[in-house]
């Protein structure tokens, strides 16, 4: 039986929708959130630093809420999820956006390195996951979106922990979509490529060399701006991606496929 046909704007509408993002008082997540607020979702952020988040909220404005979180704390993730339901209503959208950043090359690079970022990447993430999945199952929909990186896409070097995490999740994202897309759940990851963080811009203004070799692999010949990830997610996660679950996309401007 064939559905009757959405217009435009119902096929990006996210107005029933309560998303929480991890790390969502800066960057990516950030970006992240006002998207899915100009898409007409209510937005629950996530961080360890409630001062960011404050200000974070004060600029998303009414339809932002935040709750001060760590997701290395594996513990906290069902109560986090529980409090926020019992509050808000049930989360309807998850994004798994926090994350931490090494750069050594590998025999630098202790284990507990590894371990850290991982806990962070994959087994936080993971656990945030459990905590919300019942809910969605009750309502027969919903939607666990994970942030990777184009370095689990190729090789970069003096990042191996960093890659080893974000790998992992490609296995996570595919494993959970095959296991929740027949409850309705779908599960997708976003790969960015460059993208003018602050962080991101401040190395490459200091580095020439750096920006030129990145730009002239990149076919698109430009950064991304974090607006794009965040409309890459809006639409991820909306109607009109009804059919999508269980892939990666590269938010990076030809990078990943370019030589």
């Amino acid at each position: 039986m064939t559905t009757p046909p959405l217009t435009f704007s119902q096929a990006f509408d996210l107005s029933d929708e309560l998303v929480l993002i991890t790390g969502g008082g800066t960057g990516l997540g950030f970006s992240m959130a006002q998207c899915m607020i100009a898409a007409g979702a209510r937005v629950i952020i996530t961080g360890r630093r409630e001062s960011v988040l404050q200000e974070a909220v004060s600029q998303l404005g009414s339809s932002a809420e935040y709750r001060v979180q760590d997701v290395a704390d594996l513990r906290a993730a069902p109560q986090i999820i529980a409090e926020v339901e019992a509050q808000e209503g049930q989360i309807t959208t998850l994004i798994n956006n926090a994350g931490q950043h090494v750069k050594a090359l590998v025999e630098d690079t202790p284990a507990e390195d590894f371990e850290r970022l991982f806990r962070v990447h994959v087994t936080g993430a993971i656990e945030l996951s459990k905590a919300v999945i019942p809910g969605m199952k009750a309502r027969g929909k919903g939607n666990i979106l994970f942030i990777t990186s184009m370095a689990s896409l190729f090789g970069v070097p003096q990042v191996t922990a960093y890659s080893a995490a974000k790998s992992a999740l490609l296995g996570v994202v595919r494993t959970m979509a095959v296991e929740l897309s027949p409850l309705g759940i779908r599960v997708n990851t976003i790969a960015p490529g460059w993208i003018q963080t602050e962080i991101f811009t401040n190395t490459v203004a200091n580095d020439p060399e750096r920006k030129q070799k990145i730009l002239a692999r990149t076919p698109l010949r430009e950064f991304g701006q974090e607006r794009d990830v965040g409309w890459a997610a809006v639409y991820l996660c909306s109607p009109a991606a009804r059919f999508i679950t269980g892939v990666c996309l590269p938010v990076d401007g030809g990078v990943s496929i370019g030589f």
